[in-house]
């Protein structure tokens, strides 16, 4: 679950009056399944989140829901040695830390910081499977399409936002510098044009075009013949995905596809 998603549902627990503790890993050493600050809400019947998983997980619940059930107000914490207490593996230790969810106490959390802001233009099938899994990760997407009919019904999480829009190729002068950008429209020429754009912005973070290596040496091919740079032309990532899966169903490529932004992002933090 990302970090707003997060929010929102304690958000909404607060709202329907669900009494709730914050889970909090307040401080992790050596090999540990989550970092500090990571988080968890605990209620009488559910759990979002996650501080880890395993036994310490199942224990750290078991706290929780303790303290809903004798009206604990005051927080407390608890050191897990993971290994020989918990039987876990990871070897490592982990502080947590057990707070009554109040509205004070969600509005200092820190607002999650986004892996990579990306513009993804197209709402066709790969379109919607790639925004299927973003919506569970902390990033800043716009989806730009200019057949609104292709949006998906019904909302969007708030770190998505739908832009449906007649030249969609001027949206890419609108993404901060270091933006990444996903090229995957029903139309080649608005793929060129899209593509060449970012090209010539040249400060971007990641640029990926769907297609084969067919598609890749045409469209180079055209951009070398308007003057676009060599060493520009050898950023963008064409075909797009994780080398050495196969597969062309849409959620196979976004499977590819949201891996290969993730490793990106990850080496540019």
């Amino acid at each position: 679950m990302s970090g707003a998603a997060l929010r929102a549902t304690a958000r909404d627990w607060l709202a329907r009056g669900e009494p709730a503790i914050e889970v909090r890993v307040a401080q992790a050493r050596g090999s540990a399944p989550r970092e500090a600050g990571a988080r968890m809400l605990v209620s009488e019947r559910a759990v979002a989140g996650t501080v880890g998983g395993g036994h310490l997980e199942l224990q750290a619940i078991e706290l929780a829901r303790g303290m809903l059930a004798a009206h604990e107000t005051l927080p407390r914490e608890k050191h897990y040695p993971l290994g020989p207490a918990l039987g876990q593996c990871c070897g490592g230790a982990v502080t947590l830390a057990f707070k009554p969810l109040t509205d004070a106490v969600l509005a200092r959390w820190p607002a999650p910081r986004p892996r990579f802001h990306l513009q993804l233009y197209g709402a066709g099938h790969v379109g919607r499977a790639i925004v299927n899994l973003l919506s569970g990760l902390d990033c800043e997407v716009q989806w730009i399409d200019e057949r609104d009919a292709e949006f998906p019904d019904g909302p969007l999480p708030p770190h998505i936002e739908k832009v449906c829009v007649d030249a969609v190729e001027g949206e890419v002068d609108t993404a901060a510098p270091g933006a990444f950008y996903l090229v995957l429209t029903h139309s080649h020429d608005l793929d060129m044009r899209i593509t060449e754009a970012v090209l010539r912005r040249g400060d971007f973070g990641f640029l990926g075009l769907i297609g084969s290596q067919t598609k890749r040496a045409r469209f180079l091919h055209r951009f070398e013949a308007r003057g676009i740079a060599p060493e520009m032309l050898g950023r963008m990532t064409c075909p797009i995905g994780v080398p050495g899966i196969t597969g062309k169903e849409p959620e196979v490529i976004a499977v590819s596809v949201v891996a290969q932004l993730l490793q990106v992002g990850s080496a540019r933090s």
